[in-house]
């Protein structure tokens, strides 16, 4: 199967378009409410795109245990993307909103599932409308494909993986997507928990994007990784944010900036928190399971 560029722009997307192999997926999703992607999509899309809902399409249930977007089911999955008229012979585009913080989501759950022909829209829906490509209303009916995919569980790396490695946390190089602040605890505004997981690092994911959405050049990439992480660690690296989403995009930068692929924390930080034992940190400081216990008392 060949492997697509991980990014795609507006005028290649909008020259394949008639591509009978070709699906594109939109993934446009706000947090605070869930149904308002959908009701976008419905209201213009780009023709023939067919819509991935981030919480019922692209995660699993949420249990007391896991965090907020699960992994789902490799089988449900795989009929997810049969219903989008996916199979092994598809080039499929995904897009959201403008930043690809959801859309990179779509792009790593094809690629766990080890399909590799996937890109996503440089600049998303914005940068096509605002190069003057249409946009199309109302429902899209596709034909249902096959797809059979089969799920590469060493692209992931689990709560348990984590809590395995004691006081070495430090040494699995866990990246962390979220904004800066949210990182040091400073603000939080979806988890109920402020912070981050001891020993690990911090990389906003938008910080890969100029002021338009647009991804900074592969230079810069690698140049932006490196000051992170120098040198690529013999030993791997991973990557999580809030719930395992814009992670994804951690991954995507990565391979742009010529990285091998780190493995996603799908549980991240809603996950971690779950247990008030599991140690957490703010700022630079970091809280152990007795001094949390007292902050409660």
């Amino acid at each position: 199967m060949q492997e697509l560029s991980p990014l795609i722009d507006a005028a290649e997307l909008h020259r394949q378009l008639n591509d009978t192999e070709l699906r594109v997926v939109d993934c446009r999703f706000d947090l605070m409410d869930p149904e308002a992607g959908r009701q976008a999509w419905l209201n213009g899309h780009i023709p023939g795109s067919v819509y991935a809902d981030l919480d019922r399409d692209l995660a699993g249930p949420v249990s007391p245990q896991s965090g907020r977007h699960p992994l789902p089911d490799a089988a449900t999955a795989c009929e997810t993307f049969s219903r989008m008229g996916i199979d092994s012979d598809t080039n499929v585009v995904v897009y959201d909103a403008g930043n690809g913080g959801i859309a990179a989501r779509a792009w790593w759950l094809l690629r766990w599932l080890g399909h590799a022909r996937v890109a996503l829209l440089d600049g998303g829906l914005d940068t096509w409308q605002q190069e003057g490509y249409a946009l199309e209303s109302g429902e899209t009916k596709v034909e249902r494909r096959t797809f059979a995919g089969i799920a590469n569980d060493e692209l992931v790396i689990t709560t348990a993986d984590i809590i395995a490695s004691g006081d070495s946390i430090a040494d699995l190089n866990i990246v962390d997507a979220r904004a800066a602040a949210r990182f040091r605890g400073e603000v939080e505004p979806i988890d109920p928990v402020a912070g981050h997981i001891p020993g690990t690092r911090n990389l906003p994911f938008t910080d890969a994007l100029d002021a338009n959405n647009r991804w900074n050049s592969r230079q810069e990439l690698a140049d932006w990784w490196a000051r992170e992480l120098g040198e690529q660690p013999e030993g791997g690296y991973s990557v999580m944010c809030g719930s395992g989403v814009t992670a994804c995009h951690l991954v995507l930068s990565a391979s742009l900036a010529g990285l091998s692929e780190p493995r996603v924390y799908v549980g991240s930080w809603s996950e971690w928190i779950r247990d008030p034992e599991r140690s957490i940190a703010r700022g630079e400081q970091g809280l152990d399971a007795a001094q949390k216990a007292a902050e409660r008392a």
